[in-house]
């Protein structure tokens, strides 16, 4: 059986991981800035991680379906680069931000990161759904 016969399940796949990982920080990132603890367990960190270790992995597989060189692909590319953003405005937004008004700044700044990336996403284009109001 050929990969791209798993074309459609590994769509949908990243596409529940999508959500799932951004609902996970966007109710981590509220539950810290309410001042909770369990945002920190290890289970919850051990979890994000597997689901956005599963996330990635059929992005890369969906990359060798289609064939598409992410380099080259000019909204795989902006994708691409808000991707280490998002993850260091989490990181800041959950852990290192040394006030409170730190942390909802970058927590604020990491979900319109999320964002862009998932309007880049559905729209195919770097500029997102904005596209069609710049382009």
């Amino acid at each position: 059986m050929p990969l791209l016969d798993f074309y459609p399940h590994t769509r949908l796949a990243h596409i529940g991981l999508v959500v799932t990982s951004g609902s996970l920080f966007a109710l981590r990132g509220i539950a810290t800035l309410a001042g909770a603890r369990w945002p920190h367990a290890a289970s919850l960190r051990y979890a994000s991680y597997l689901i956005d270790t599963a996330l990635l992995s059929a992005a890369v597989l969906l990359l060798i379906m289609l064939r598409l060189n992410p380099l080259t692909e000019p909204w795989l590319v902006a994708k691409l680069a808000l991707l280490p953003v998002y993850v260091v405005l989490g990181v800041m937004a959950l852990r290192r931000a040394r006030s409170p008004h730190g942390r909802v700044a970058y927590f604020v700044a990491a979900l319109a990161c999320f964002g862009s990336m998932y309007s880049i996403a559905r729209a195919h284009h770097p500029l997102g759904l904005f596209a069609p109001l710049l382009g």
